[in-house]
């Protein structure tokens, strides 16, 4: 019978959705999300093609305390009740992590209660433990909006990078994209849709870096090809017909699905040299939700005969609920913080290895 447990309170801010949650668990490892609340921001930025970070930190600064009180008030209980809060405190938009740091430490100083901060690449990289109990070591393919490397998981503080994007991330070439042909923000859904009345063979969209061993990715030369792709269209056709965005989303699409499924081939040939005893690959992130590309990953770790597993979609995609999730099972190694807790806009997972070159606008994220 489940008589004891703990109780986390988890908040993260560290894009464009502003998110709290409250996670319980029980003394025999079980976890169960009792509230989850994100508020996105698309309709703040739709207008920009894009996150602006002078807009999201003052949604977040104006939404995280709401998101706190809807988090406890779904939960049916007060600050009281909660055991340790868990923030995000990097990496990402300086402003947005800024707000959601200072609001825990707020929380924890009032209320007496531990504060915890969280790298949110581990957040996302944990997420199995949550969904799925998976136990260490396991691969991990962290593929989002602002991040995209493969990780092998050993413990909730111990991550091996074995490669990763060089420059954009996926989910930043689906926003280009999106941009490019016209398609709406968030880009990934767009472009996806569009995908499925089109043609992948009509264009020859190059796969950057399968000529080279490893398992690091590029995918900037790839929307640069998008985007002489679609100028050609433009001059020939004097626009952009639908057929033309569908044949061009669904050629970009499988390029970028052939490079993460050739790539993901290869570091699962890394990660069985761990002989591990249970092998799973596991995928999450913003991108991880696009069913074209999970369908190929599934493919390639039934073909190499390891489990695949991947979060459902409200955990694939920014959210607080892996922050608590991350937070417990820091908790659980003695991790405590104190009131000078910094907020982070780098923070790489595997501190052991150099910073990946070119991973955004503004210098290498992990």
């Amino acid at each position: 019978m489940q008589t004891t447990s703990l109780t986390f309170l988890g908040l993260e801010s560290s894009c464009d959705d502003t998110a709290a949650a409250v996670l319980r668990v029980f003394s025999d490892g079980t976890r169960h999300i009792l509230a989850s609340t994100v508020m996105g921001q698309n309709t703040l930025h739709a207008d920009f093609g894009g996150v602006v970070p002078e807009i999201a930190a003052r949604a977040h600064a104006e939404r995280i305390d709401v998101c706190v009180q809807d988090a406890l008030r779904d939960a049916e209980l007060g600050l009281a009740d909660i055991d340790a809060i868990g923030v995000t405190s990097g990496p990402g938009l300086i402003g947005g992590v800024l707000a959601g740091v200072m609001c825990a430490k707020g929380l924890a100083a009032g209320s007496g209660k531990p504060l915890i901060g969280v790298n949110h690449l581990a957040g996302h990289a944990l997420t199995p433990r949550l969904t799925d109990g998976l136990e260490f070591p396991y691969l991990m393919l962290l593929v989002s909006g602002g991040h995209c490397q493969f990780l092998i998981v050993k413990d909730a503080e111990t991550y091996s990078r074995i490669g990763g994007t060089i420059d954009d991330a996926p989910g930043e070439a689906f926003d280009k994209t999106a941009r490019l042909l016209g398609l709406p923000q968030p880009g990934g859904p767009s472009v996806e849709q569009a995908a499925l009345k089109g043609n992948d063979t009509r264009f020859k969209f190059p796969r950057p870096l399968l000529d080279r061993d490893g398992c690091d990715m590029s995918f900037s030369g790839l929307k640069t090809a998008l985007l002489r792709t679609r100028d050609v269209l433009v001059a020939e056709h004097g626009g952009l017909f639908e057929t033309d965005i569908a044949d061009v989303s669904a050629g970009f699409q499988t390029a970028v699905a052939d490079v993460l499924a050739e790539k993901s081939r290869r570091a699962i040939a890394t990660y069985l040299e761990l002989s591990p005893k249970d092998p799973v690959i596991a995928v999450a992130g913003g991108v991880a939700a696009n069913k074209f590309i999970r369908s190929r990953l599934e493919q390639v770790a039934h073909d190499t005969g390891v489990r695949f597993t991947a979060p459902p979609l409200a955990l694939c995609t920014d959210n607080a609920a892996m922050i608590a999730n991350a937070a417990f099972e820091l908790y659980q190694r003695g991790v405590r913080h104190d009131m000078t807790l910094s907020a982070r806009p780098r923070w790489p997972l595997d501190t052991s290895r150099p910073a990946m070159l070119g991973s955004g606008k503004k210098g290498a994220k992990a």
